[in-house]
């Protein structure tokens, strides 16, 4: 099967922090599954370390190296070619920027609204749209 290629938002990443049980880390742990194959750009796993390391989300510091740890050995690392100004939220455009660069299929995100549905061949998708259509892939 062709690898399904996606980006991750960071509030995907924190909520798998926060919630072992929850969807966000069933998204994480399927992105890094074949078929699917994760995308990250340098300012991608800086801002994934500065938000994980914030104090009032009391992320157990051991939790958080597994997570970043975890990310830099399954994702595959891409420099964007161009900055772009896009996302409602500037902060959000580094996430397209990396989608564009992955040629991604899907960046998955809790928040929708700051973000286009699509940029270029990349759908702009929620956890619950993720699951539904990598799942049935999956052997």
């Amino acid at each position: 099967m062709i690898p399904v290629r996606i980006v991750i938002d960071t509030n995907i990443v924190v909520s798998a922090a926060l919630k072992p049980d929850g969807l966000q880390r069933t998204v994480l742990v399927l992105a890094i599954t074949k078929p699917a194959r994760l995308y990250v750009s340098d300012a991608i796993l800086a801002e994934y370390r500065e938000v994980l390391s914030r104090s009032e989300l009391q992320i157990r510091k051991g939790l958080r190296q597994q997570l970043l740890q975890l990310i830099r050995n399954t994702a595959h690392l891409v420099v964007p070619l161009r900055p772009l100004q896009v996302a409602k939220d500037p902060d959000d455009n580094k996430f397209l920027e990396c989608a564009d660069a992955a040629r991604a299929d899907y960046m998955v995100t809790g928040n929708l609204r700051h973000l286009p549905r699509f940029w270029k061949n990349t759908k702009v998708i929620s956890s619950r749209e993720f699951i539904s259509i990598v799942a049935p892939h999956l052997g």
